[in-house]
């Protein structure tokens, strides 16, 4: 089958594609300190802090988005506080997009990059303390190369996702064409209109990707064999 893209198909891919790699760079920043944290610490808050991380792994999109529209909506809580500095707020721009976004993919981030950096295990740590290394130094140098798969997992996975969104960016972001329209709020509109021809490509495209980035997943995942 031949790609059919219209201007408004490429419109909305590039509306994508800045939305994916803009939210996986800000999700991997916020997520490194985060799985490093929970992956080391004793702290009582862990538990409630990974179930509340973990939420967008089980409820429903257009939840998450109800509530992050009435969160940055005029009348919610952040609405009214960008209100009052001067600035818009977020629902129906890009940068609205972006957060929920960050919110939406996040424990699909954390988690890669948690399990990799708990694999570790401690021995590595404890001979960088024998070698006088820093809390800074021992995480720059010793974890992070260690953690350096899993992080790869968790930037392909955060991108995927963001690409993947439907329900919460059609929430919060709407369909406003070049900027807040990406590529399946654009699917969902050629199935509307009956365009099916338009729509089986976006599909298809899709479809590679996915498979792309399962193939990339499989390549980086750890290796392990049966031993008798």
């Amino acid at each position: 089958m031949v790609l059919r893209l219209s201007a408004a198909d490429i419109e909305a891919l590039l509306v994508t594609a800045k939305l994916a790699l803009l939210s996986t760079v800000i999700l991997l920043l916020l997520s490194t300190p985060l799985a490093w944290w929970l992956a080391t610490t004793r702290s009582r808050l862990r538990a409630p802090l990974s179930a509340i991380l973990s939420l967008p792994l089980i409820l429903p999109p257009t939840v998450i988005g109800f509530y992050l529209l009435f969160f940055m909506g005029p009348d919610g809580f952040l609405g009214e506080l960008l209100s009052q500095a001067g600035m818009s707020p977020l629902v129906f721009t890009f940068s609205g997009l972006v957060v929920g976004s960050v919110i939406y993919s996040l424990p699909f981030v954390v988690q890669p990059i948690q399990t990799s950096m708990e694999s570790i295990g401690i021995r590595p740590l404890e001979v960088a303390a024998t070698l006088r290394a820093g809390p800074w130094d021992t995480f720059v140098s010793v974890v992070l190369p260690m953690a350096v798969p899993g992080l790869i997992r968790a930037a392909v996975i955060g991108f995927a996702h963001t690409v993947g969104e439907f329900g919460v960016v059609l929430m919060i972001g709407g369909n406003i064409p070049g900027q807040t329209r990406v590529i399946s709020v654009q699917l969902y509109e050629h199935v509307e209109s009956l365009e099916y021809g338009q729509a089986h490509s976006l599909a298809a495209l899709l479809l590679v990707f996915s498979f792309i980035s399962l193939l990339v997943l499989a390549w980086v995942s750890p290796r392990r064999s049966l031993s008798r």
